[in-house]
């Protein structure tokens, strides 16, 4: 923290109630000089009676606070806010079909970063449509915020993305959930979609609130961000240690994998004639198991055939909600590839290159700088760990999927490269299943 302004980006679906939390903030600010930047100020329905003065797309509120509509583009506006008006607090509402963190990285990088500490990621979700959405097909043609040249960012229409992907990509990166509209559903719907966001982003705040009405105290000055908070990978790691510690209680471990005795935990060590396990809880009775939500974590150290991994992934049962993680497909062995799933939307990336599939002289140089990595004698560091997360979700049964999917031991001595293989290499582009 710099000593800037404290900045809350507010995030959530078309729908969800950013619109009304904005007005209610601007409403009743609790003595608090709040600026809030808004997509469209016309739908932001400040009382008449509280603005003393409105030019230029400002609206001065008597209250101290203003209302901005963002007619430049993003950096441009906040550059100028800091230097002509006068505020404790600065709201930005990001788009419903835009993802928090390019927002968010206006305020940790570049010019307009000086005046200004990013604060709050908060995102408005709708308990009454929450759930239904993230096993839907819809799509959505996304925005994206690009940098176009120094001080310059503009709006740019993004990529055509299921809206499932979408809500899930806002939630698993806020600090605060506002789960909105909690009067339009019963108290066990409420805390069955508590339990889903608890397991989709366990460090998250949730703060229940109706028509938007929430203390100002939850948005602004929480000091809860953290700049790891928008990356991908340190949201998928949250979401494993959050699906093993859930399984600490009662575990048992099965035999499995090809062949060896057990491991330890619910790692599953599937080397080529060496050993596997699974650790399997049966035992937990948290409001995740209450409300028929459940996530582990599959580990292995032998790839999944390529055809039956992604005939499997493109046929998922509507109860698995999310998994995402690092996966070893045969013949991309060259590349750690990045699953990440949401409902009926699937996307396999190229995140990195295998250290085992480096230089002799640069693999050692990496091992020695990442001392930490887990290293097999005959594999390296080639590896699946896949967070899996469901409702109503037969977890064996899904484990038991992923298992058939990995090579046997005949397929492990074919040439991988006979196998059709729609995933992608190190250099491709990403894939859509």
């Amino acid at each position: 923290m710099n000593g800037g302004t404290p900045v809350t980006i507010l995030s959530g679906a078309l729908g969800a109630g950013k619109t009304t939390t904005l007005n209610h903030l601007l409403s009743y600010p609790g003595g608090r000089r709040i600026a809030v930047l808004v997509n469209d100020m016309g739908e932001v329905n400040v009382d008449a009676a509280r603005v003393e003065n409105r030019a230029d797309g400002v609206a001065e509120l008597s209250n101290g606070c203003i209302c901005c509509d963002l007619r430049d583009d993003l950096e441009v506006a906040v550059s100028r806010l800091a230097r002509e008006r006068e505020f404790d607090y600065l709201v930005v509402e990001s788009s419903g079909i835009s993802e928090p963190a390019p927002v968010a990285r206006l305020f940790t990088t570049g010019a307009a970063s000086a005046p200004y500490d990013l604060d709050t990621l908060a995102t408005v979700v709708n308990a009454q449509t929450f759930r239904d959405t993230l096993t839907e097909g819809e799509e959505v043609e996304t925005e994206d915020l690009r940098r176009t040249r120094p001080g310059q960012v503009e709006r740019e229409g993004g990529e055509t993305r299921p809206l499932s992907e979408l809500l899930v990509g806002q939630v698993e990166c806020a600090d605060v959930l506002l789960l909105n509209k909690c009067d339009l559903v019963s108290e066990d719907d409420l805390a069955g979609t508590e339990a889903l966001l608890d397991s989709l982003n366990p460090e998250a705040r949730v703060v229940r609130t109706t028509h938007g009405e929430v203390d100002p105290g939850d948005l602004l000055g929480t000091g809860l961000f953290d700049v790891d908070t928008v990356s991908e990978t340190a949201a998928w790691q949250r979401a494993a240690r959050h699906a093993e510690e859930h399984r600490d209680g009662n575990r048992h471990v099965d035999e499995g994998g090809h062949g060896g005795e057990g491991g330890h935990g619910n790692e599953g060590n599937h080397e080529h004639g060496g050993e596997g396990a699974h650790g399997h809880d049966h035992g937990d009775h948290g409001p995740q198991a209450v409300y028929g939500v459940d996530s582990f974590v599959f580990r292995a150290r032998r790839p999944f055939h390529p055809e039956r991994f992604a005939a499997f992934v493109r046929d998922l049962p509507d109860s698995v909600v999310r998994s995402k993680g690092t996966v070893w497909v045969a013949g991309r062995d060259e590349a750690a590839l990045f699953l990440s799933q949401a409902g009926p939307s699937v996307r396999v990336e190229p995140d990195r290159q295998w250290m085992a599939a480096m230089s002799e002289s640069r693999r050692e140089m990496q091992r020695r700088m990442n001392p930490d990595v887990e290293w097999d004698d005959e594999h390296g560091d080639r590896r699946t760990e896949l967070v899996v997360i469901g409702r109503g979700m037969d977890d064996d049964a899904v484990r038991a999927a992923l298992e058939d999917c990995l090579l046997t031991d005949d397929e492990f001595e074919l040439d991988p490269d006979g196998f059709e293989n729609p995933f992608p290499g190190l250099e491709d582009d990403p894939v859509a299943l």
